[in-house]
């Protein structure tokens, strides 16, 4: 099997069907594929350039951008090596979806970190169905007197 390892990279990360964004240490929007087209509305012209807010609900950018900042300072990130963050996100339709992603700090020459990447995955059904659950167990306690 031929396969040009580049080639291969840059259709994995564009075609993805998870959203794969990178951000650069001002909190630039500089990728954005195909998924993340499908997941948040927007389209690659509409995202490059902006900051990531235009995701990230108003009452969530603070508390993000105290541990962007932090992370492209220090290199020290709470949701290092594959650990699975859960938030609300926002549609360019101004709605909300839940997401699941991880990320991974992209590093320059001297060893700085010069942005991040993530991968985000819409889990939003199954988010409403354990809520539903949830809502169903508190109900049935509540009939049985417990």
């Amino acid at each position: 099997m031929n396969i040009d390892v580049t080639e291969f990279c840059q259709t994995l990360v564009a075609d993805a069907p998870d959203a794969i964004i990178f951000a650069d240490a001002e909190g630039l929007v500089r990728y954005w594929n195909h998924g993340a087209e499908r997941l948040f509305g927007f389209s690659k012209l509409d995202a490059i350039g902006q900051t990531l807010d235009i995701i990230i609900p108003a009452s969530l950018r603070k508390r993000h951008w105290e541990g962007y900042t932090r992370t492209i300072q220090t290199g020290l990130t709470r949701y290092g090596d594959g650990d699975v963050l859960s938030v609300p996100a926002l549609r360019k339709d101004g709605s909300r979806v839940s997401i699941e992603f991880t990320i991974l700090p992209f590093h320059d020459r001297d060893k700085r970190i010069c942005g991040i990447a993530a991968i985000l995955r819409n889990v939003t059904k199954r988010y409403e169905e354990v809520k539903s659950l949830r809502a169903q167990l508190a109900a049935l306690r509540i009939n049985q007197g417990g």
